[in-house]
């Protein structure tokens, strides 16, 4: 049978590193499970790989998607699996490698996805009701109807809470229902990095600076030059809307530096409950070279 790693963890905790140092071992190439790194024109502020890396290891699904439009799970499942089929045609293995739980589990449990069209005026109406009372007591609400879904989403994600109460409202199935288990087909071994949230809330802040020195708000300019909108969905990723506050003039650069972080590590948190410490599907390795020895049991070869 077609087998795939997965290489999953927190945004910063050096995943997109240990996959290169994988697939150079293994003779692998990677797929990408990062909701963000989809986008063309966002490498800084997305963390993608750059062009050194993308030339050491052939890269799937990063890059290839305009900012100004919309993406999903069931476009990421067709389009990853369609990377993953092209993989196993040339005898390659493929390694999955990304932080969006959604993404990886869904692809490797084949959620369905729920056949529900995006509903302007419910949306518009929830993001009212989450500005007038706060994204907490919105997600309170998502709580009552689904606390499973809840459990997952992190509260100030905004976007994904309003799309679960959407499904529910439209349905009257929970959006968690709708993620019920399948096979998917093939053979998979689940790989997490595991890092201390002191030492990954130490990476993420050495991340955003180095982030802001290699041109974050020179990219975000280029968008906005390139006529992306404002309210496109990319736009409202961590860093971005953080950068686009400062351009507007109500933040100074430090503290729209300050906001980033601060997000980047609530989004790590959340990104935690995705990949758990006691989940029986993970094997949590420190760092790549626990991952390279892990992966032999599996993978075999020296």
């Amino acid at each position: 049978m077609n087998r795939a790693v997965v290489i999953a963890g927190p945004t910063a905790s050096g995943k997109s590193a240990a996959a290169i140092d994988f697939a150079l071992r293994f003779g692998g190439e990677i797929i990408n499970a990062d909701s963000r790194q989809v986008y063309s024109g966002m490498r800084i502020g997305t963390a993608a790989p750059d062009v050194e890396q993308l030339a050491r290891v052939p890269h799937h699904l990063f890059g290839f998607l305009h900012p100004s439009e919309n993406y999903s799970l069931a476009l990421y499942q067709r389009q990853a699996r369609t990377a993953l089929d092209e993989c196993w045609k040339r005898g390659v293995l493929p390694i999955v490698v990304g932080g969006t739980g959604q993404y990886i589990w869904g692809l490797l449990e084949a959620w369905t996805v729920p056949p529900v069209e995006a509903n302007g005026p419910l949306r518009q109406q929830l993001r009212a009701r989450a500005e007038a009372e706060g994204v907490v007591a919105l997600h309170e609400t998502l709580a009552q109807v689904d606390p499973l879904a809840a459990s997952r989403i992190d509260p100030a994600n905004v976007r994904r809470v309003i799309r679960a109460l959407e499904v529910f409202e439209l349905t009257g199935k929970r959006i968690s229902e709708w993620q019920e288990k399948r096979d998917p087909g093939f053979e998979f071994r689940v790989f997490g990095l595991d890092v201390p949230l002191t030492e990954l809330d130490a990476r993420i802040d050495r991340r955003v600076d180095l982030m802001v020195a290699d041109g974050l708000v020179e990219e975000v300019r280029s968008l906005l030059k390139a006529g992306v909108r404002r309210d496109a969905n990319a736009m409202d990723s961590i860093g971005y809307r953080e950068i686009l506050v400062f351009l507007d003039g109500e933040l100074d650069l430090s503290e729209a530096v300050g906001a980033i972080k601060q997000s980047t590590r609530q989004l790590a948190r959340g990104q935690k409950k995705w990949f758990r410490a006691g989940d029986p599907r993970i094997t949590w390795v420190r760092d790549s070279a626990e991952l390279l020895d892990a992966a032999k049991v599996f993978i075999g070869g020296p």
